[in-house]
């Protein structure tokens, strides 16, 4: 494997978690921040915008993790560089969205 394999499944990991909360408020018709708003990133984006952006990211997650590399669910390395990935961009997350969203 060479390191690029790994960064590959690790950026893989941050757009699959990216694409989650994008999909599941778009999904339940709810506006969401996408950085398509105005100003992008803060204000909210349609329902429809944001299951697009959501499905962009699942997309180039997919590519990252199955397109480059041999990525194989069964090597603990492949599932534990994917999962930093999601890890670290679900933290970015919590931390972007719940200024906006829990008053915090």
């Amino acid at each position: 494997m060479h390191w690029y394999d790994y960064l590959s499944y690790f950026f893989g990991g941050a757009f699959l978690a990216n694409s989650l909360p994008h999909l599941m408020n778009g999904i339940s018709g709810r506006s969401f921040q996408s950085p398509f708003a105005k100003p992008p990133g803060k204000g909210l984006s349609s329902p429809t915008v944001n299951v697009l952006w959501g499905l962009f990211n699942l997309a180039i997650a997919y590519l990252l993790i199955v397109h480059i590399g041999t990525f194989s669910i069964h090597n603990f390395w492949h599932v534990a560089i994917v999962g930093a990935g999601i890890l670290f961009m679900s933290l970015m997350c919590a931390r972007a969205f719940g200024r906006f969203h829990s008053g915090r």
